[in-house]
């Protein structure tokens, strides 16, 4: 019986020791993050690796001792990439959005950062591979850029074409037929009911004044907006004011090939009536060249500044005209000029934010990629497949596209692994202004970028 017991008791202390390393070693994988590899930009990286698994080479994880960089200096080495950390759990990305928000942001968004000027710089038509994986050509942005801000690696794009993703940038609004495919035709959304969601229902891709953007909830608010787009002056001289075409006509900027370098479709402003209309767009639509005038002081610049390079320089890998250089690394001569700019102006050191995204993934090729999140839902305007002489459309999103923010709120050399959407940046945009939540930016499912992402920010 003696002999029987000792036996026992040795038994129970093996068990104990096993069940203790095994714990440990699931708790230990908690806290390592796999980033998507180039080959793949279309999948959805996982929040956890097996403990065997080591994260690319190029994005280390721990915690990085190296202080964060001031605006205006560069970094001199490579501080490890820290996982910010998250207690949202990715929703599912076929959950119909539903809901919305007049209200202003709740008592969650009280411990987001005082910013007060947001700057955001749209590239085009390129994977998060491309752009941000470590094997991208653009080494200014991925590379440079990268270790002073954090990388947002599950951001998405939430349609194709470009078109529809600016416009819900800035309203909350799904893509039309004629919005996802660049708005081939200057035309009037008709019949411009409106849906579940804020959602205004028909075709076409011009809103009516009654249409609210985020750019008229600031106005509201005495706050100040402005578009800088490289190349709308040269256009303006061939198409009126404002370079967007006459209602009801035919837009060859949106036809390909085209050659030129200023496109209407980059120009979300302009398919909206309320900013559209020439006492506002000649004033608030202007050229590049404005925007070192207005970042020279911070009373001058706008609380909410949308940058946009020409297509010769957006990162599109379809050339601007024959023959041109095209793709990521052809955006690096834009971003080297622009990006410094922004960086060591007044109003950004102050209280400033800069969002670096991309329009859409593409839509065809190695790299085609429509997939969503943040319960995304089947937008009311789209069909299942369109016939004609649109073609058939992704059934998704707009595909992963990745998004770099740098602000001195925002921990130098940081990842963030958490699923947020061109919906969830508009909803921000609107938490950090004090304003109510437009269209799927409302909708169940959609996040704002939470305190989290904001750590270099103490709450007083």
């Amino acid at each position: 019986m003696l002999l029987l017991c000792a036996f026992l008791g040795f038994g129970v202390i093996l068990g104990n020791v096993a069940s203790s390393s095994r714990q440990g070693s699931l708790a230990s994988s908690a806290y390592r993050l796999v980033l998507p590899r180039a080959a793949q930009p279309s999948a959805l990286p996982p929040a956890v690796s097996e403990p065997s698994t080591p994260p690319p080479a190029s994005q280390p994880p721990g915690t990085s001792s190296t202080p964060t960089p001031t605006p205006a200096e560069e970094p001199t080495s490579e501080p490890a990439k820290t996982p910010s950390k998250s207690k949202n759990s990715p929703p599912s990305s076929n959950n119909k959005g539903s809901g919305k928000s007049t209200q202003p942001p709740s008592a969650s968004t009280s411990k987001l950062p005082p910013v007060k000027h947001v700057f955001m710089i749209v590239l085009s038509n390129e994977p998060y591979a491309s752009v941000f994986g470590p094997s991208s050509s653009a080494h200014y942005l991925s590379q440079t850029l990268e270790k002073r801000g954090e990388l947002l690696v599950r951001y998405y794009a939430v349609a194709h074409e470009q078109l529809a993703n600016e416009i819900a940038l800035l309203s909350g609004q799904g893509p039309t037929e004629a919005t996802a495919a660049n708005c081939p035709s200057y035309t009037q959304i008709t019949p411009a009911t409106t849906g579940a969601d804020e959602q205004l229902l028909g075709n076409g891709c011009v809103y009516p004044k009654t249409t609210q953007t985020l750019v008229g909830q600031l106005a509201a608010k005495h706050l100040t907006w402005r578009a800088y787009l490289e190349g709308i002056g040269e256009a303006a001289t061939s198409s009126g004011a404002c370079a967007h075409p006459t209602l009801g006509a035919a837009d060859p900027t949106s036809v390909q090939p085209y050659s030129g370098s200023y496109a209407t479709f980059r120009n979300p402003f302009s398919y909206f009536q309320a900013t559209a209309d020439p006492s506002t767009c000649a004033s608030e639509e202007v050229g590049l060249g404005k925007l070192s005038g207005d970042l020279a002081q911070p009373k001058r610049t706008p609380n909410f500044s949308y940058i946009v390079p020409d297509r010769c320089h957006d990162g599109n890998p379809t050339p601007c005209t024959p023959g041109a250089p095209a793709g990521i690394a052809d955006a690096e001569g834009f971003l080297k000029k622009v990006v410094p700019e922004v960086l060591r102006s007044k109003a950004y050191k102050e209280n400033g934010l800069l969002m670096i995204t991309v329009d859409e993934a593409p839509t065809s090729g190695e790299f085609a990629d429509s997939s969503s999140c943040c319960g995304e839902p089947r937008f009311p305007n789209l069909p299942a497949s369109v016939t004609g002489t649109i073609k058939t459309l992704p059934a998704n999103g707009g595909g992963q596209v990745g998004a770099l923010l740098l602000s001195n709120y925002v921990k130098a050399a940081t990842t963030n692994q958490e699923p947020y959407n061109d919906f969830s940046a508009l909803r921000t945009i609107e938490d950090l202004f004090g304003l109510g939540h437009l269209g799927y930016a409302a909708a169940t499912g959609v996040i704002s970028l939470e305190p989290a992402v904001f750590s270099a920010y103490t709450p007083v």
